[in-house]
């Protein structure tokens, strides 16, 4: 392994000064906050009340570990989720190639005692900040409509939190391969859209072919799903540890790829 390889790959360098740009970023984004909010929210909206009470009027109920659930209860569940994914994942492309690419505003910001990797950590933070903020407004949405009061929802979104930090890492590794903005039409296309249909957000896995399902158990929004949508039904995830850990381990793991892409992009 060369000299170069042994730099990128090193043990992240983090402090505390990753919070003034994490402030930086709220600072600038405060100003647009109500027409951010109103778009994250609009379309999966827009998926819950035409899927759930549209085709939830056709389906009815689903069955989920041996209970028949109400649809539009079983799309909420994993919607949000798709919810934390989408708007990570948007925040952690679009908005962070603007800042290091286009605006050069991480330049900038490495002017000051700032290092990369604070950065890198920094707008992973921001970015699943953004999808928390998303899915709570969402969330209260749902619950003004009735879809679910259970009490176990105060624990989701910690959970959420942790899938947006998740699929906040993993857009980090395509930002930094990344040339322009229409590469992330190829991550949005062959990562997330399949993902979507194939993680029981729609429908229950048990649908799904044998391989299919096998190789859907290890996909990121599937373990979300799993760790979300049994506190939807006031119930404790089955396998929650086995979740949590595959959650936490694609966010550490992703972490460390995107840091490492992002520093052979900077020259380490």
């Amino acid at each position: 392994m060369n000299t170069t390889t042994q730099s990128i790959w090193r043990t992240p360098q983090i402090s505390g000064r990753w919070w003034p740009v994490f402030l930086r970023n709220l600072l600038v984004w405060r100003k647009l906050a109500i027409p951010s909010l109103v778009g994250n929210i609009a379309e999966p909206l827009m998926w819950l009340v035409a899927f759930g009470y549209g085709m939830g009027a056709l389906v009815g109920q689903v069955d989920i570990g041996g209970e028949k659930v109400p649809y539009i209860l079983f799309l909420a569940s994993g919607s949000i989720c798709m919810s934390a994914m989408n708007a990570a994942s948007f925040e952690a492309l679009y908005s962070a190639f603007s800042r290091m690419h286009v605006q050069k505003t991480w330049e900038g910001i490495m002017n000051a005692p700032v290092n990369l990797d604070n950065l890198v950590l920094a707008e992973l933070l921001w970015a699943a900040f953004k999808s928390i903020f998303t899915v709570t407004a969402i969330l209260c949405v749902m619950l003004a409509l009735g879809i679910s009061h259970s009490p176990k929802l105060l624990v989701a979104l910690p959970v959420l939190l942790v899938a947006g930090i998740m699929f906040s890492a993993i857009a980090l590794i395509f930002n930094a391969l990344a040339k322009g903005y229409d590469f992330f039409t190829y991550y949005f296309t062959l990562v997330l859209t399949p993902m979507m249909f194939l993680s029981g957000v729609f429908f229950p896995r048990e649908q799904l072919p044998e391989v299919v399902r096998l190789v859907s158990d290890w996909l990121p929004l599937t373990n979300a799903v799993e760790l979300v949508r049994p506190l939807f039904m006031d119930r404790w995830p089955a396998h929650a540890l086995r979740h949590g850990l595959v959650v936490v381990a694609y966010a550490v793991v992703a972490f460390w790829v995107a840091l490492a892409l992002t520093r052979k992009r900077f020259k380490g």
